[in-house]
């Protein structure tokens, strides 16, 4: 192995994005470190398997090797592996291969969802306090408009009273 063979396998071993390289009948033909712990495996246990039995949804690696197109930055869930990553993929026609690197964005990913959960939750505590304080609102309104009604009854009949004395 010359040097650059070398290094370029240390690379590969070492990169932290998963680094999946598929043939042309969608089997996993290589994997790199990252992408076995991502995918929580053995890497030796994913070679030669079919990509659609491990990942799933393998449709962005079929268009992208059969229209020879790159697709850059698509995201996915592997809810399977407890996942979230982003993806470029690439063919590379040559080799009649298609290749993959995955982002692991899983841990922006959780953030992100926590993040609209307690969103939403401040959203409906808010609702929440909103319709009482418009029950309570409501409730006072009702009693003032009582009170006041009793109250007019009330000075009506007084002054029908001292209009009669004066009488």
């Amino acid at each position: 192995m010359d040097n650059n063979t070398t290094l370029w396998k240390l690379l590969w071993d070492y990169d932290p994005n998963g680094l999946l390289v598929l043939d042309d009948q969608m089997k996993i033909k290589l994997v790199n470190r990252s992408l076995c712990r991502m995918l929580k495996s053995d890497c030796a246990l994913l070679l030669g398997k079919r990509a659609v039995d491990i990942i799933g949804d393998i449709s962005d690696f079929q268009k992208a090797y059969a229209e020879k197109i790159e697709i850059v930055g698509q995201e996915q869930a592997y809810p399977k592996f407890d996942l979230y990553a982003r993806k470029v993929i690439f063919p590379v026609p040559d080799e009649k291969v298609v290749a993959g690197i995955f982002v692991d964005m899983t841990t922006e990913w959780k953030q992100n969802c926590e993040m609209q959960n307690l969103r939403r939750e401040a959203i409906q505590e808010m609702r929440q306090v909103v319709d009482k304080q418009m029950s309570v609102a409501q409730e006072i309104a009702g009693l003032l408009g009582e009170t006041t009604a009793e109250t007019k009854v009330s000075l009506l009949r007084l002054l029908e009273m001292l209009r009669r004395e004066n009488i």
